[in-house]
């Protein structure tokens, strides 16, 4: 069908395998081609997925003119790059979280994005969790008041990856802050309806992963001595409301948990909410009684990875706005940002998303 999108993956390994369910089950596009550095990987892909049209330089991508769609896999330092490329080629582009490292380049995606008239959407798959939406629907019809407080985090205990696009600035540009610490940061401010962050207090380091004996129970690895991003951070976040976060990210915590413990609260003045058990904190003034129900219908629709590629074909094709617009990733690569920077200076700095 000529109104099916045609899409592209550069990046084929890892988390590229998550989209392809999404783009088989989607009813707007389709994939065709894909490029990896790596010929060996690229060329298994290709056979797996029944792609013939593959090319080591992503550029036979963006000059494609059948090509309608770049879904970027790549490690994050290349995101803004590549994006970027594929954008004035006159691409939609859906790219994996963070965006990009940095603000700067994040503002210059979107001003790529602007020149091109095209969709520019963050794979932030937390959003598409069916807690996640269920939980944001019943926040929209005004159940916390006005939130004034959250508190969330993403820790692992004794799970590193231990792979060089993780581990290494010049292939991630840092640690879990931006590996795992953006999914829940970006749901947590999703949630809040992306105030405006002003300022963060914030430390970034790495307490164990250079011990001696080291180790991340992800493949009962060694972690490299040589590895050079943190493994640990935290930060206090003031929004222009008066509202505020206290973030919380770890691949190595010594936290009671097997492998991850994932959490938001959010606090308001008519109420509180927790995630993901998506329960609904109350209190009865006149009564003086508490009470706490659950959401019910917090099924997932489908795998969240592959929901997010359904939706941006939907969005294109329909002709609606990102379901997960730049701006709302610049406000929170602003804020990781400045954990680092606020690291690096030892007290509060301002942030400008």
């Amino acid at each position: 069908m000529s109104n099916i999108l045609k899409v592209g993956i550069v990046g084929v390994g890892g988390i590229a395998k998550a989209h392809m369910p999404g783009w088989a089950a989607s009813e707007h596009a389709d994939v065709v081609a894909g490029s990896d550095i790596a010929a060996q990987a690229l060329g298994q892909w290709g056979a797996l997925y029944k792609v013939s049209k593959l090319a080591n330089d992503p550029a036979e991508l963006f000059n494609d003119p059948d090509i309608d769609i770049i879904d970027i896999c790549t490690p994050n330092r290349y995101h803004a790059p590549i994006a970027i490329a594929a954008l004035n080629a006159g691409k939609h582009v859906i790219c994996e979280k963070p965006l990009a490292p940095t603000p700067a380049e994040i503002r210059q995606m979107i001003e790529a994005r602007d020149r091109s008239g095209k969709l520019l959407m963050t794979a932030q798959h937390f959003r598409f969790r069916g807690d996640a939406q269920a939980l944001k629907a019943e926040l929209a019809t005004g159940a916390l008041g006005d939130i004034y407080h959250a508190r969330s985090w993403m820790l692992r205990r004794g799970n590193l990856p231990v792979r060089p696009g993780f581990i290494y600035k010049k292939h991630s540009g840092g640690g879990p802050t931006i590996d795992i610490g953006v999914h829940i940061l970006d749901l947590t401010l999703w949630l809040m309806d992306n105030p405006q962050p002003v300022a963060v207090s914030g430390v970034a380091k790495a307490p164990l992963a250079h011990r001696q004996g080291a180790f991340s129970a992800w493949r009962m690895a060694p972690v490299p001595q040589d590895m050079d991003v943190e493994d640990f951070a935290a930060a206090f976040v003031r929004f222009e409301t008066g509202a505020t976060l206290v973030l919380e990210t770890s691949w190595l915590l010594h936290h009671d948990t097997l492998s991850e413990d994932t959490q938001v609260w959010l606090y308001g003045t008519e109420g509180g909410c927790h995630w993901p058990t998506c329960t609904i904190l109350e209190t009865n003034y006149t009564t003086k009684q508490f009470s706490n129900r659950i959401l019910q219908l917090t099924q997932d629709k489908m795998e969240p990875h592959a929901l997010e590629c359904v939706e941006f074909a939907k969005a294109i094709a329909e002709g609606r706005p990102s379901p997960a617009p730049a701006e709302q990733s610049l406000q929170v690569q602003a804020i990781l940002d400045g954990i680092y920077r606020s690291q690096e200076a030892g007290r509060e700095v301002r942030i400008e998303a």
